[in-house]
């Protein structure tokens, strides 16, 4: 007779929490406890028992393109963000788009019945949808709203704490002025290219980064401070900036037919290790990073050979680019492999830029653990009133990024 039985919803959650845990989250007690507690499969109903409990996204609705444009993030992604989140009993909480509800409930049972959280989105069908996964799972006292979350909510402001759970290219002032002092925001913000989960504090006149994590996120709709263009005849090759940077595509197309040079950092890296703080260091040092991406046919043609094809820093300036790179030099095994990190320059001046990367792989090879520190000033500030670094200027706010 067969007596095998599939698991339960609590052995699955069990397995997911132990594999955020494992992955370097849920750091506190309280955090893992609400991930303990808090029914994933109950808000994402149309999804199996082993999806809902899967290290993965929960993709709730789509564009006509299939392009997704809400889910339940990643449970160790969740995880990562309360970590930075640090909610104490009793604070208020805003929660910039709601998707399935399950965030607004862990954070609910992180606040505590002396807390309040508030969950707004744009999309009415996702608000409906969370209003009645909170009330089954009886979160009846969460606030559901429905808003541009660029407005936040000020008829329940101030807030101790406030997370977005959309990508973001800017950070309106709503999101400042609706924060107590000494409050956090906790954001995947969006620049030159790369999105990071960065816990601001709240200072008097600006927010100072606390904690960044490399992530992705949804992007927030209305926010358009992206471009991109191709810049070879196939449309193989893609260039993303942002609309405050001076890159012209059209003095590009056509620069990776031109003079090439490969350099090498003498950086190197395991098959585990993450390099991704190169890049974080980039936008931080050089004004011109933005993103390359590579179809694969011009990867396997030779045409275009970023470290990531889908996503790899470049120095874009004038009609001349670097992006980076890598070459293995040890065997396949994954235990011993090492690749050394380098970059690819085209262009009139595409061996000064990709000496320029290179120069940056190194300082932050010397440094891996001490990302850039990340200020947010209102627009209108004097630039002689900003702290010493490299400024970004967003519609709603000037970044100031600073290596130490």
């Amino acid at each position: 007779m067969n007596t095998s039985t599939e698991p339960t919803a609590e052995a699955l959650r069990a397995n997911m929490v132990q594999t955020v845990l494992a992955a370097g989250y849920a750091r506190t007690e309280p955090v893992e406890h609400a991930m303990c507690i808090v029914a994933r499969h109950l808000f994402v109903p149309d999804a199996t028992l082993a999806a809902a409990y899967a290290d993965d996204a929960v993709i709730t609705k789509r564009a006509a393109d299939g392009a997704a444009l809400s889910c339940a993030s990643v449970p160790s992604v969740v995880a990562m963000m309360l970590d930075q989140l640090d909610v104490r009993p009793g604070d208020r909480i805003l929660e910039i788009g709601a998707g399935t509800g399950y965030n607004a409930a862990l954070l609910a049972h992180l606040a505590g019945s002396t807390g309040a959280v508030t969950t707004l989105d744009i999309d009415p069908e996702i608000t409906g949808q969370a209003r009645r996964a909170l009330d089954a799972t009886g979160n009846h006292q969460v606030q559901v709203i429905t808003r541009d979350g660029t407005h936040g909510a000020l008829e329940q402001a101030p807030y101790d704490r406030i997370i977005v759970t959309v990508g973001a290219w800017d950070l309106p002032a709503s999101w400042f002025d609706q924060l107590t002092p000494g409050g956090r925001l906790v954001v995947p913000l969006r620049w030159r290219g790369q999105t990071h989960s960065v816990a601001f504090s709240k200072e008097p006149d600006h927010l100072r980064s606390q904690n960044l994590q490399l992530c992705g996120f949804v992007p927030m709709i209305g926010q358009h401070g992206e471009q991109h263009a191709a810049i070879d005849d196939a449309g193989d090759v893609t260039l993303y900036w942002d609309i405050d940077q001076d890159i012209t595509p059209a003095d590009l197309h056509g620069v990776l037919q031109r003079e090439r040079t490969e350099a090498w950092s003498g950086v190197t890296v395991g098959a585990e290790e993450p390099f991704s703080g190169a890049w974080l260091r980039l936008t931080a040092t050089e004004p011109h990073t933005c993103r390359i991406a590579a179809h694969p046919t011009a990867v396997k043609t030779g045409t275009c050979t970023p470290a990531i094809p889908a996503r790899s820093p470049a120095i874009a300036e004038g009609d001349s680019l670097a992006y980076f790179t890598y070459r293995r030099l040890t065997s396949n095994n994954t235990e011993t492999r090492r690749s050394e990190l380098g970059a690819v320059g085209h262009g009139t001046n595409g061996h000064d830029l990709a000496a320029r990367l290179n120069d940056q792989v190194r300082a932050w090879g010397s440094h891996r653990t001490t990302p850039p520190t990340i200020t947010a000033h209102p627009p209108n500030t004097p630039l002689s009133e900003l702290p010493s670094g490299l400024v970004i200027e967003k519609e709603h706010t000037r970044l100031v990024m600073r290596c130490e």
